[in-house]
């Protein structure tokens, strides 16, 4: 076994395989660029290496730094988590010629499946089924096009070196085809250095169900199905093990098959092979195609280890340090059901734009497992992937693991940046997705229902108010007293006027909200609220008020002295919703607009963000270049005043 492992990765996946080696008495060595000094990970790691700059290209993308900082401190192997250099076979081969262990599958099983085309080619020759599409070489737009007739649409068009639901596109006509194949490839070709592109027939009710396997060079087995299919353009929102409404006879297909397809490549380590499947007439032996392999740990490989027991970086490490698989396939059994919701910091009513911020206040449930890689006062950077963490549940029944799923979120509490909490606990009370009736498209046909925002209760701007005097902290015995009666005082929250508090006693007051006056008792759990249907935990940060609880609340405070520096803004001006690259500029001063024209293209986190005119108008001005670095709101494009 291994004394020292390098870590080729960051963030939550770093701090997950530290944990485990750890366990196992291995010392870990992380890496960490100019943006993660004081990362979370770094902390954790027996020993740390800066390699570079903020930017991945310059750091974690640097495979002979990441090697010399292996062989400097002395470790044997290196593992690489998942992104990154984990499914580059180049970074393999150099790991290997350097003397060191790589955790994972060779460099020939990763380009065997590297490209989705020839790993079709593969699997079919396997005897494992295939997506009726075209994976040729000719990459000639007309070619492309005719082969999407032929199959016939809806068809998917298809990065071949994708992953993660880059360069991927959904066409529904023909008149769509040749504008969504050029963003494909324009995507594809950023995220991967490849833009060629595959296409697949779309299937009417998908699902997306994946099988864990795992080899160790010779033989294989299997750790059961995971359903991926609650997605919001192709990226996973919430994982769950086993898949709703499995039978033990597709089980067992689905299960031969990945094995067949881990065999035929002499797959090493962990991996994942991943399927598409038809669930408009309910799971069926003949109704899986395989759609790609993901050579190296998964995100969502907890809710495998809830379910199995297993420990999969454990595994991991003891297969590549030489041992043979450690169990049999009649060993592997499943108890329960698990689910996995990735909590992420991203502005959902903006479109689920990536954000950034610094984490003011981060508490995890205690009833779930939080693999995360960030704690409180850490910032959610502008480089990477904002992920925050992953909240994990498991119970004797789906229904159990759900319920749980739904208390764990309402127990977590962030803030200092938006966050995609509030979503996810709306689809864990999704009346479809609480029966298991699930697919793909089930997030998209329901967002709006999903994504609304309700207006705050009257209860909720009580409490607002409440934590912005700090009523918890209130606790004179005189507290609330005056003569002449009560002393109201006036919170300013943004959007909500009218709000007036008085102090009754230690920390005890009354709250005049839209012409109710309601009560409001703090205790050591949170507040007591007239009309709350539960104590309301929430604190005051700077100049906002978060609430917490299943709906979280975040309120800005007024200082009735400021004033509003964007006064006037309005629909002239486009602003960069995040901070990102500005990769493309469509329009030129003078240039007449119709509303929702295509101004820019701003790339953030490896995806592109099209930005559109709010109205129609003249370009006044273009403030911001193709290949210019931008801040969130930083100006891109103003129009001419209306007359």
């Amino acid at each position: 076994m291994f004394d020292k492992i390098l870590i080729a990765n960051r963030g939550e996946i770093a701090c997950r395989i530290i944990r485990s080696a750890r366990a196992m008495g291995i010392r870990s060595v992380a890496v960490y660029s100019d943006a993660d000094a004081g990362a979370f990970h770094v902390e954790l790691a027996d020993e740390a290496v800066h390699i570079g700059g903020p930017a991945p290209r310059e750091s974690y993308l640097r495979a002979d730094v990441i090697i010399k900082a292996a062989l400097a401190t002395g470790a044997q192997a290196i593992h690489p988590g998942y992104g990154f250099l984990s499914e580059n076979p180049d970074f393999v081969e150099a790991v290997e010629a350097a003397g060191l262990v790589f955790i994972g599958p060779s460099a020939s099983a990763i380009r065997a499946m590297g490209l989705k085309d020839a790993a079709k080619a593969l699997m079919n020759d396997a005897g494992v089924p295939v997506v009726p599409g075209y994976h040729g070489a000719n990459q000639d737009p007309e070619h492309l096009a005719g082969a999407a007739d032929a199959i016939g649409y809806p068809v998917l068009i298809k990065a071949v070196a994708g992953g993660g639901g880059k360069g991927m596109r959904l066409v529904e006509s023909p008149a769509q085809f040749l504008e969504a194949l050029a963003s494909a490839q324009s995507e594809a070709a950023t995220a991967f250095g490849n833009d060629a592109v595959l296409v697949e027939k779309y299937i009417l009710k998908p699902r997306h169900i994946e099988v864990q396997v795992f080899g160790d060079g010779h033989e294989a087995v299997h750790l059961f199905e995971r359903d991926c299919s609650l997605q919001r353009r192709h990226q996973k929102v919430i994982e769950e093990a086993p898949a709703p409404g499995m039978t033990e006879e597709m089980r067992m297909a689905m299960g031969h098959a990945a094995v067949r397809a881990a065999k035929a490549i002499g797959y090493k380590g962990a991996g994942t092979v991943e399927f598409i499947v038809d669930g408009a007439r309910g799971l069926r032996p003949d109704g899986f195609w395989f759609m790609e392999m993901n050579t190296r740990l998964q995100v969502e490989h907890p809710v495998t280890e809830a379910i199995t027991g297993i420990d999969l970086v454990e595994w991991q490490l003891r297969v590549a340090a030489g041992e043979g698989l450690p169990c049999r396939q009649e060993e592997l059994a499943i108890t329960g059901h698990a689910f996995e919701a990735r909590l992420y910091a991203e502005d959902v009513p903006a479109g689920f734009l990536p954000a950034t911020g610094r984490l003011e206040h981060l508490r995890f449930s205690a009833a779930a497992r939080n693999d995360s890689g960030v704690r409180k006062g850490d910032e959610i950077s502008p480089w990477y992937d904002p992920m925050i963490a992953k909240v994990v549940t498991q119970g004797a029944s789906r229904a159990i693991a759900l319920k749980r799923l739904e208390a764990a979120l309402a127990e977590t509490e962030v803030a200092g940046s938006v966050t995609n909490l509030t979503f996810l606990g709306a689809l864990t009370r999704h009346k479809g997705f609480r029966v298991g009736d699930v697919d793909t498209g089930l997030i998209a046909r329901d967002l709006e229902s999903l994504t609304h925002e309700h207006e705050p209760a009257a209860w909720e701007l009580a409490a607002a108010c409440a934590f912005a005097v700090d009523l918890p902290s209130i606790n004179a015995a005189l507290a609330g007293f005056c003569f002449g009666g009560p002393l109201w005082q006036e919170v300013a929250l943004e959007g909500h006027e009218g709000l007036r508090i008085t102090v009754t006693g230690p920390r005890q007051a009354r709250v005049f909200v839209n012409a109710q006056e309601l009560a409001v008792a703090a205790t050591a759990e949170g507040l007591r609220v007239t009309g709350a249907p539960a104590l309301v935990r929430g604190a005051r940060l700077d100049a906002k008020v978060v609430l917490f609880g299943a709906v979280p609340r975040q309120f800005a405070l007024i200082d009735p002295l400021a004033r509003d520096a964007a006064e006037g803004i309005g629909a002239d001006v486009v602003l960069a919703p995040m901070p990102g690259l500005v990769k493309a500029v469509f329009v030129s001063v003078g240039d007449e607009v119709l509303a929702g024209a295509r101004l820019a293209v701003l790339e953030a986190m490896k995806m592109e963000h099209t930005l559109v005119a709010a109205r129609a108008g003249r370009v006044a001005e273009v403030l911001s270049a193709e290949g210019a670095q931008v801040a969130a709101g930083a100006a891109l494009v103003r129009l001419e005043e209306e007359p």
